[in-house]
């Protein structure tokens, strides 16, 4: 009996055998160009965000590079053929906030300091570092002057403040470990920027960590500045810029993806160029309003093209893996992540084949 059901249905099996075929075919190349122009046409907007560092009513970065793309509207002049809006979000809240709009899903993109990325990584943010924004930004310890606080054992015990779960905590922890100390031999507080600079001209704390804020402060004649990330002679304590994006729209707009990072490029090669010095601090200087001379008092020592090459080199990365484990070793994050597998230089590589910029910045190893 079965033989003769198996005689009876032997004839569907090779019309099963072609329908799966016509339902599971791999598609073509030319479905698969309709397919990612079809995504990349589904892209409205293009949401960046970056911290907000001004210390006036305009929104700002407070980094030359950002500034210039923002302010030029680099990125809206790009995309504005293709009815994409650019949307910057500049947060108060800096890194933090950033991070939990990224697991919201409200970002797309992100602007930010090196410990911010790593601490969104380790809280298992699924981003991509894509290229580097800035590079060996200094930090500052202000002190209140006339009270003989001339190094960290002066301090001991002391009020310092520091913004929690920003790059110039994971600064400052390296350069306390430099001098053999941690959090631990402090009292330290987290105050943002501009509540720590009130307290210090207030009196309210003995010692702030930070970047041109404190330099501001010192050029105003209220505080001391006895130690910086500079004295560590090595990139320990220093900053690092970084842009990320979501893994998710990178994968969907891989376009969409390589042209933004083309015109960040672009603005990297403006910025870098030492004729254009002058004007990329004046604008950062007057949006951000900071005066001149503190993106000059930054940036002495160190070249445009030094501090805002886009490389992703060996010096880049191992600041990133360095600074995990000082995390660790510290516990600002409960686990690391591998840098290597973190980083997408595809985009980076591709856009200075395309732009003719292979030469323009050499790789930095230490």
């Amino acid at each position: 009996m079965s033989n003769l059901l198996n005689k009876k249905y032997i004839w569907a099996l090779p019309v099963l055998i072609i329908l799966l075929f016509f339902l599971f075919k791999p598609g073509s190349n030319n479905e698969n160009i309709k397919t990612l122009k079809s995504t990349n046409e589904q892209v409205k907007t293009i949401r960046i965000a970056t911290p907000d560092m001004s210390s006036g009513q305009n929104s700002s970065s407070g980094s030359v590079l950002v500034d210039y793309i923002y302010v030029n509207k680099l990125l809206e002049k790009e995309f504005e053929k293709d009815n994409i809006k650019i949307e910057w979000n500049f947060f108060k809240g800096a890194g933090p906030a950033i991070n939990e709009a990224l697991v919201n899903r409200q970002l797309d993109f992100a602007f930010l300091g090196d410990f911010a990325a790593i601490i969104g990584k380790a809280n298992q943010i699924d981003t991509r570092l894509l290229l580097a924004t800035g590079r060996k930004g200094h930090g500052y310890l202000a002190v209140q002057p006339n009270q003989g606080y001339k190094d960290l054992a002066s301090l001991r015990g002391k009020r310092i403040a520091v913004w929690h779960g920003t790059a110039a905590q994971l600064s400052f922890n390296q350069v306390l470990d430099y001098y053999g100390y941690t959090e631990k031999d402090f009292r330290v507080l987290n105050l943002d920027f501009a509540a720590m600079n009130a307290a210090m001209v207030a009196k309210q704390i003995d010692a702030a960590w930070g970047a041109l804020p404190m330099l501001a402060l010192q050029q105003k004649g209220l505080v001391d500045v006895p130690i910086s990330s500079a004295d560590t002679k090595s990139s320990l304590g220093t900053t690092q810029g970084a842009f990320i994006g979501r893994s998710e729209f990178i994968q969907h707009h891989p376009e969409v993806v390589q042209r933004i990072i083309n015109t960040i490029l672009k603005a990297s090669y403006h910025v870098s160029l030492p004729e254009n010095k002058d004007e990329v601090i004046r604008l950062v200087a007057n949006n951000a309003n900071y005066p001149e001379q503190l993106y000059r008092l930054g940036l002495r020592n160190m070249t445009l093209n030094e501090v805002y090459s886009p490389l992703l080199d060996d010096y880049y990365v191992n600041h990133f893996k360095i600074g995990i484990k000082s995390a660790l070793q510290v516990q600002l994050i409960k686990s690391g992540f591998d840098v290597d597998q973190w980083v997408d230089d595809h985009f980076l590589n591709k856009g200075l084949e395309q732009l003719g910029y292979q030469n323009i910045w050499v790789a930095q190893n230490k």
